[in-house]
């Protein structure tokens, strides 16, 4: 954005914060701004926000930010709490070993470095040396590593960077031996891997944006195939689909390099089209039709493609293809649908690993190529797993981690199923002082929701203890138990982490999200206000001890929970949320998300629908005291782009909502959160969790 000052500042009182006196910007409204649905009028009057080069905008988010930056650093405890957060984060953490080329990787963060570092071992027992180190990339730590891939012969590696938090990708070519850059150089990637297929690879892209390359639309999405050695100009399509600009696509290539596969998707749902080198004519074949479900290809080998599937079976089922019989009609189920959802199924040597979620947690099973169950991983406790494996070799590697317990990498004997300890963090609090117990509450319709309690030993249900109630309810999106440092201050003062698993997630199968789509929307917030309901019920808390968080979808949620229910809270968080529901999909790939929430543009019933519950157009403005709100956003967020936030936040302070403050956190070089610098990251946390505990009444003490 570009900084000049051209915007004058008005002065709105208001008492009972962290400053004497809080000063609001003054933001223009323009009436002009008129919207048609199906004959409903719809003003915008903060459309020039939407603006992401004007100077006007720029300077709006200047102003923005001094107010709120002056508010938080006010609170008493803001800079105890972030030398807290500092050392929390000051702890070495590594991520699951993977082979390549005969040689080990591993991610590692030594604690406050702000990109994590890719090492290289010859043997899992030598001593590590640096292979990448994203530090490197940018003086400030706002250049992350989001993929490194290795050609099959050895010789050279890619990888793939993101700058200020943008989903935009670059690729980057270099020599595995000397690690000098090749003139290799991709631009306007993005949603891409990149999958090597002789003397080059594919990788996914857009033209060149022709207006903001951070709030345009992205239509026609292309699979390119790139040769090492020759300029960007020259690549190949591999496939566009010029009739479909609203579609993803991507492609992956089999470990033995005889199959290319073909992704569509349309949002949620895609489809596999797949092309076998070996044949007479190489030609693309349907191996997944439709866009019902979401699919994808696990390995292959010389009998069959085995993919993940959820057609026939909303809680998924691992299906096997012949090679010699490629047609979809010829897919046989290898692992059925179960009770639990099927989330993930991964190949190692001549099994499948293949986890399975319970009431959101996470529980690994071991199968033969056939099916047949072997055996279940067993885990230290109630949490969530990541995988490292290779369809190539029989080393399978995992990582553990719950709300208290940071990841632990453990090492898995396929052949007696016993794990063995590799690497456990150390960190500056005791996870032994703490709990987790899950919870089953009922909704407003009846249905029964699970909610996740983190919190000290022994509290007290006296209706006075600090909670935070978090949520996201979409996209077919499971909360299972992950360790994150910034909930520990929290928990240290007295809090409760509450998580509810809500309709629109993955935790129960495709039938739960579809229950949080579209028109049943709105089960989502009734969900969570059910779980605010039910935490004061039960005495666990009450409203002027309990605060919302939510990204993103979160945002939305929680935007839309404290239109409907601001009497349920004393402060809520909505981060980097999707609150103008009635233009979301006009900017960079907002189209995507039809599929959960449908389109203003779709039919009358819709747009009401979507009117109805979207946080920006649903502000009271009648007296009616709502919490007090910290709304965060990043100027170089592409994803949901900070027009939403702006507009939402603008519109708050200027309604009559009481004296609690509205206001917004505007983070600089930064995007929707993916590979933030944890320099950011501890300041964002600090910010965040300063502004909740103070609205709570909550005086932590910790050392300066």
């Amino acid at each position: 954005m570009k900084i000049k000052s051209i915007i004058a500042i008005m002065c709105i009182t208001i008492a009972g914060s962290a400053s004497a006196q809080l000063k609001y910007p003054a933001t223009r409204t323009d009436a002009s701004v008129v919207d048609d649905y199906f004959g409903m009028k719809v003003a915008d009057p903060y459309r020039w926000l939407e603006d992401d080069n004007s100077a006007e905008t720029a300077e709006w988010v200047n102003a923005q930010n001094a107010v709120t930056g002056a508010y938080l650093q006010k609170i008493p405890f803001r800079n105890a709490l972030k030398n807290r957060l500092t050392r929390l984060f000051t702890y070495e953490r590594s991520g699951a070993p993977f082979k390549r080329n005969g040689k080990y990787y591993f991610y590692r963060n030594d604690g406050l470095q702000n990109q994590a570092v890719l090492y290289e071992q010859e043997s899992l027992t030598s001593e590590p040396v640096v292979f990448l180190d994203p530090n490197k990339l940018s003086d400030d730590g706002t250049v992350a590593l989001t993929n490194v891939s290795f050609s099959p012969d050895g010789r050279y590696y890619a990888y793939v960077i993101a700058r200020s938090g943008s989903d935009w990708n670059e690729i980057y070519v270099a020599d595995r031996a000397t690690h000098q850059l090749l003139s290799d150089h991709i631009m306007w990637a993005k949603f891409t891997g990149v999958e090597w297929l002789g003397d080059g690879f594919f990788y996914s892209a857009y033209d060149a944006p022709d207006g903001s390359e951070l709030s345009s639309k992205n239509e026609y999405h292309k699979v390119k195939y790139h040769r090492i050695g020759t300029p960007q100009s020259d690549d190949r399509i591999e496939f566009q689909d010029l009739d479909n600009p609203l579609h993803f696509h991507s492609a992956a290539v089999s470990d033995d390099e005889r199959f290319i596969f073909l992704y569509k998707s349309r949002g949620h749902g895609n489809s596999i089209y797949v092309k076998d080198l070996k044949a007479e004519n190489p030609e693309y074949k349907v191996l997944v039709p439709g866009f019902d479900d979401e699919c994808g290809v696990v390995a292959s080998d010389d009998k069959a493609i085995y993919i993940f599937t959820a057609n026939g079976a909303p809680r998924n089922r691992l299906v096997a293809i012949p090679v010699g019989d490629i047609r979809p009609e010829a897919a046989y189920t290898v692992i059925p649908e179960g009770k639990s959802v099927l989330a993930g199924v991964q190949r190692a040597g001549d099994r499948f690993i293949v986890t399975y979620e319970t009431d959101a947690s996470d529980h690994p099973q071991v199968f033969d190529l056939n099916g047949k169950f072997l055996y279940e991983i067993k885990l230290p406790g109630i949490g969530s797993v990541g995988i490292s494996s290779s369809p190539k070799h029989s080393e399978v590697f995992y990582t553990f981690s719950s709300y208290t317990t940071p990841g632990t990498i453990y090492s898995l004997n396929l052949a007696d199923g016993s794990s063995s300890l590799m690497k456990q963090p150390r960190l500056q609090f005791n996870p032994e002082d703490f709990t987790t117990e899950q919870v089953t509450y009922t909704g407003k319709d009846g249905t029964e929701v699970r909610m996740f309690l983190t919190h000290k030993k022994g509290i007290a249900k006296n209706g006075k203890n600090p909670t935070l109630l978090y949520g996201y309810g979409g996209f077919n999106i499971s909360l299972t138990p992950a360790f994150n440092a910034r909930i520990i201050p929290f928990l240290e003062a007295g809090g409760i982490y509450a998580v509810a698993n809500l309709r629109g997630g993955s935790e129960y199968g495709e039938e739960w999200h579809e229950a949080g789509t579209k028109l049943k929307k709105q089960n989502v917030f009734d969900d969570f206000i059910a779980a605010a309901e039910w935490l004061i019920k039960e005495k666990y808390t009450s409203p002027k001890h309990l605060a919302c968080n939510g990204g993103s979808n979160g945002g939305l949620l929680v935007g839309a929970t404290i239109n409907q229910r601001p009497d349920l809270f004393a402060a809520a968080v909505p981060q980097v949320g999707v609150m103008d529901m009635m233009r979301y999909h006009l900017f960079t790939i907002g189209w995507n998300w039809a599929g959960d929430y449908g389109r203003s543009d779709d039919s009358r019933e819709m747009a009401e629908y979507l009117l109805a519950y979207s946080p920006l157009h649903n502000i009271k403005n009648d007296g009616t005291r709502y919490p007090a709100v910290l709304v965060t956003t990043g100027d170089h967020d592409d994803r949901v782009v900070p027009a939403h936030s702006f507009k939402y936040a603008a519109t708050l302070q200027a309604a009559n909502t009481g004296k609690a403050p509205k206001i917004i956190r505007i983070d600089s070089k930064a995007g929707h959160g993916s590979g933030k610098p944890i320099s950011k990251q501890i300041e964002e946390y600090a910010d965040i969790y300063g502004f909740i505990m103070y609205h709570l009444g909550m005086k932590p003490k910790w050392k300066e």
